[in-house]
C-alpha cells in the first residue's frame, strides 16, 4: 500500500477543546486500529500497565496489546472516563483482563501506588508503557508560567521516574519498559518549550535506565512519535491556526494516526526484540533525526 494514502490526509478545523480533551469529541476521528489490528499472540500471557490509555497512542497500544494476548491496566484521568469506556468496549472480543486505574499523575499518592495496584489487579506486571503526556502551546516564554512548566514536568518525566522505580521492584527478567518521547526531542517547536524539554529528558532517561536495567534482564526503550492526530492537539496542544495543516510538513505529507504507532510498542515489548535496549524508534512520517 502507498503510505501517503494508506491513511487519510486530514485538515482539522481551527478549534480548541477543553483540557485534557476527549477522543469522543475529536473531529476528524482518530484511527486506533480498532477495525484493522489483528493479533497473532505475540504478547500472550503478558501483563501491561499503560498510562494515557484512554485515547490517542495509549488507546491504540492498549488495543494492540490486548489483541496480542496481554492483560492490560489502563491508567488515565478520571475526566477521561468516556474515552476509557470506549476502549473497554473495543477490547471485549480480546478475552483478556482489562483494569481501569483512574487518577492524575500529578497526585503523588496516586502515582506512588499505580504500579502496585496494577500488579495486584493483573497478578503481576512485565510491561510498563509510560505514555501519558501534558502539552499546552505557549507562543512566548513571557507567558509560560512556572506552574505550567511544573505540571508538564510532573506528568511527562517526573512521574516516569516514580513508575519505573516501582516497576523495577516487581518486574521479573524478560520485562519491558517503553517510554514515549517525541520528534520534539530533536526538533523542538518554539511554542512547546516545556513539552519539548521533557521529551529530550525522556530520551536521556531511557538510555540511562536501560544501562541499569539490562543487567537485571529488563529492557528499556522508547518510541518517538511525530505529528500524530490525538485529542492532545486541539486541546491547546497546538495553536488553532496550525491545525488545518497539522502534519503536512512530513515527508509523507500528512499527520499520522495512533494505529500507525502501536506496532512499535508491540515490537519493543515482544520477546523477539530481546537484543534491543536503550533504543528510540522514530515513528514520524519522515523527519531527519539523530
Amino acid at each position: 500500500m502507498d503510505p501517503r494514502t494508506q491513511y487519510p490526509k486530514i485538515s482539522p478545523p481551527e478549534e480548541t477543546h477543553p483540557i485534557p480533551g476527549l477522543d469522543v469529541d475529536l473531529v476528524p476521528k482518530a484511527d486506533h486500529g480498532a477495525k484493522t489490528y489483528r493479533g497473532t499472540g505475540k504478547l500472550a500471557g503478558r501483563k501491561a500497565l499503560i498510562t494515557g490509555a484512554d485515547s490517542g497512542i495509549g488507546a491504540a497500544v492498549a488495543i494492540a496489546y490486548a489483541r496480542e494476548g496481554a492483560d492490560v491496566a489502563l491508567a488515565y484521568l478520571p475526566e477521561e472516563g468516556p474515552d476509557g469506556d470506549v476502549v473497554e468496549k473495543i477490547l471485549q472480543d480480546a478475552n483478556v483482563e482489562v483494569v481501569h486505574l483512574k487518577g492524575n499523575l500529578t497526585d503523588h499518592a496516586y502515582r506512588d501506588s499505580l504500579v502496585g495496584n496494577a500488579a495486584n489487579a493483573l497478578g503481576g506486571l512485565d510491561i510498563l508503557v509510560n505514555n501519558a503526556g501534558h502539552q499546552v502551546a505557549i507562543e512566548d516564554i513571557a507567558d509560560l508560567t512556572d506552574e505550567q512548566v511544573a505540571e508538564t514536568f510532573e506528568v511527562n518525566i517526573l512521574a516516569m521516574f516514580t513508575l519505573c522505580r516501582e516497576a523495577m521492584d516487581v518486574m521479573p527478567p524478560g520485562s519491558s519498559i517503553i517510554n514515549t518521547t517525541s520528534i520534539q526531542a530533536y526538533s523542538p517547536s518554539e511554542h512547546l518549550l516545556d513539552y519539548a524539554s521533557t521529551k529530550a529528558a525522556i530520551n536521556n532517561f531511557t538510555k540511562g535506565l536501560a544501562a541499569q536495567a539490562g543487567p537485571k534482564g529488563i529492557r528499556v526503550n522508547a518510541v518517538a512519535p511525530g505529528p500524530i492526530w490525538t485529542p492532545l492537539q486541539p486541546s491547546y496542544g497546538q495553536p488553532p491556526e496550525a491545525l488545518p495543516k497539522f502534519g503536512h510538513n512530513t515527508w509523507l505529507g500528512r499527520a499520522g494516526q495512533p494505529a500507525e504507532v502501536a506496532h512499535a510498542y508491540v515490537f519493543l515489548a515482544q520477546p523477539e526484540s530481546s537484543y534491543i535496549l536503550g533504543e528510540t524508534i522514530n515513528v514520524n512520517g519522515g523527519r531527519a533525526t539523530p
